[in-house]
């Protein structure tokens, strides 16, 4: 009924009131509203937009758990290396062998997540994936009470093969269910809780050794790893329900006349997840130079971040005298800063949509960790206190993975952005692969440069201020190729103002993977998370990057070297570390033991 009809009649109402001859029959009472029978028919249909709610929130926690033993995982050993090698009696060289462990297959699992994903359905996916993070962890554990470095090296290595597709799955689910009901929120909410968790694993790995004994961090993440698989299991037991319920709830809310879309299907999720990681290297050197720019940019960036953030808590203690706990806590305030800085800077990429802002911003980043090295470096008599270094770097690492990747639909073309992002994901992890194994070599021929100053730690961190300010110029050469790009564009009249579209809530939602970069997760693996998910309706087309394309023959042709290169440069990856497990990696009996197990 129009609200004029209503008005009418309740006029018609109140004359009758003041009007004693004015018979009430007359009036059509069923044109009025009532209001007990709207309150019921509300009451019936909340229960269905709260269980709907409740279901979705549901699916995100276990989407959530799935991550969360992995994350944890991996950053159990960082707090660790001292009393690994007091007790087991681990050289640096066999530690640094434990890390590149982790990181090693994550030079080619980006490659192939979108691909096995798709061949394999969401179910086993995920099986496989929670079950090798699970069965590769229990190695570790294994390894650990055995005094076996070997079996640990082999237990985490098991485990890196499973974050990369580990991170299609979490994604598939949260698509399924969040398609229409928030899905930036649901992604970042996920990359958030691996982030955390791994904030945790740095922040609590040495005191549970000072409490339950040596073998404890290791339980405990092995314990989360189990979690995530059962949760796993139990997700797919009651997966159908879930989605059956919220589709009822929708309905529901489709019956009082409000438009609702459906959670899409399990293999609508699925499609949608993997396309965003196909990676097809036939294309690769038609991208230009600005393409090369931004691999080697994540060349050096796996290179300065990841190997600092592992090696800390040894560094500090041994630079600063500090005793194992304190080191620890210190180190582990490299982490903290993306749970703050993560969303904050989502917010602002999101409000500004300007390519020049991010890359601002990155230079800011990259500023803020060549502060820290360089507080780091200064003689610890100078400094007194590594804290001032600490906050500047993570402050600086604190939102410049998220950077890295929405810059992406920037530089390349739209059909290219998840190629550019799987091999982003493998560079960087070889970079920092290759310094983990150096380092670890390095730092295993200590030598004191005058009294109490450890030479070797003083020459590596300045090795690492160097690879920070090459980073930095690899950044001016990126930013300076993007402006040169667009001010040809705009010379020839192929755009209109600056201001190419970037990544925004609606259109780029983040997942950790390994970035995987929940990547932003693309199973690149536990400790990167942050990844793409870019839904089509508000992606900007190919026509809005007015890219040369195909580029021209001195491109192609210097394309086509910079590929050899990185090819080279991964297998030179896995050449350093299977050669220097083979040669480092010593029996129990090989190794000094200390009383102390």
């Amino acid at each position: 009924m129009s609200d004029t009809r209503q008005l009418q009649l309740l006029n018609r109402g109140s004359s009758c009131v003041e009007d004693p001859d004015c018979n009430v029959d007359d009036l059509d009472l069923t044109d009025f509203p009532t209001h007990t029978s709207d309150r019921n028919t509300h009451s019936r249909h909340v229960t269905p937009r709260i269980e709907a709610y409740l279901i979705r929130w549901l699916a995100l926690l276990c989407a959530c758990c799935f991550g969360i033993g992995s994350h944890y995982a991996s950053w159990t050993l960082g707090p660790l290396k001292s009393r690994l090698a007091r007790e087991l009696g681990t050289s640096d060289v066999e530690f640094s062998l434990l890390i590149s462990a982790l990181s090693l297959n994550g030079t080619w699992t980006p490659l192939l997540g979108g691909v096995m994903a798709s061949k394999l359905g969401t179910t086993l996916t995920s099986i496989i994936a929670t079950g090798v993070v699970f069965g590769g962890q229990a190695l570790v554990l294994l390894g650990d009470m055995q005094g076996s470095v070997r079996l640990m090296v082999f237990g985490l290595f098991v485990f890196g093969l499973g974050t990369s597709p580990l991170s299609v799955v979490q994604e598939s689910i949260i698509v399924r269910l969040f398609n229409t009901h928030g899905l930036g929120v649901s992604m970042a909410l996920g990359l958030l809780a691996g982030k955390g968790a791994s904030f945790i694993s740095a922040r609590t790995s040495y005191p549970l050794t000072e409490r339950f004994g040596r073998h404890a961090p290791f339980i405990a993440s092995t314990s989360l790893t189990g979690l995530s698989f059962v949760v796993n299991l139990v997700y797919i037991f009651v997966s159908k329900w879930l989605v059956r319920m919220d589709q009822e709830a929708s309905e529901a809310q489709s019956e009082r006349g409000q438009h609702t879309l459906h959670s899409i299907s399990e293999t609508e999720a699925l499609e949608k997840v993997a396309r965003k990681h196909y990676v097809n290297l036939s294309n690769v050197l038609t991208l230009g130079d600005i393409f090369w720019a931004y691999i080697g940019l994540n060349v050096l960036c796996g290179m300065v971040w990841s190997p600092f953030t592992h090696l800390a808590s040894n560094i500090l203690e041994r630079r600063y005298e500090l005793d194992e706990a304190d080191a620890s806590t210190q180190a582990s305030y490299l982490l903290v800063g993306s749970l703050v800085l993560y969303p904050a800077c989502g917010y602002l990429v999101d409000r500004i949509k300007r390519p020049q802002f991010t890359l601002r911003l990155f230079m800011l980043s990259a500023i803020f960790t060549t502060m820290g090295y360089t507080w780091l470096s200064m003689p610890p008599q100078w400094t007194r206190t590594p804290l001032p270094g600490i906050l500047s770097f993570s402050f600086g690492l604190g939102f410049s993975p998220l950077l890295l990747v929405v810059i992406v639909p920037a530089l390349v073309p739209l059909k290219y952005v998840s190629t550019t992002l799987g091999l982003h994901k493998s560079l960087e992890h070889a970079g920092s692969t290759i310094v983990q194994v150096l380092a670890g070599m390095w730092l295993d021929k200590r030598k004191p440069l005058s009294g109490q100053l450890d030479g070797t730690i003083q020459y590596l961190l300045l090795t690492f201020l160097l690879l920070n300010i090459l980073q930095i110029l690899v950044l001016i050469v990126l930013a300076y190729l993007y402006w040169s790009r667009w001010r040809i564009d705009r010379e020839l009249g192929c755009t209109e103002d600056a201001d190419i579209p970037t990544p925004t809530s609606e259109g780029y939602t983040l997942v950790d993977q390994n970035e995987t970069e929940m990547a932003p997760i693309r199973g690149a693996s536990p400790i990167v998370e942050e990844q793409l998910l870019l839904t089509p309706s508000v992606v900007p087309t190919d026509d809005q990057f007015n890219l040369p394309n195909p580029a021209h023959d001195a491109e192609i042709r210097r394309g086509r070297n910079f590929a050899c290169a990185c090819i080279l440069f991964i297998c030179f990856s896995w050449l350093l570390f299977l050669g220097t497990a083979l040669f480092q990696l010593r029996s129990k009996e090989d190794r000094p033991q200390n009383s102390a197990n």
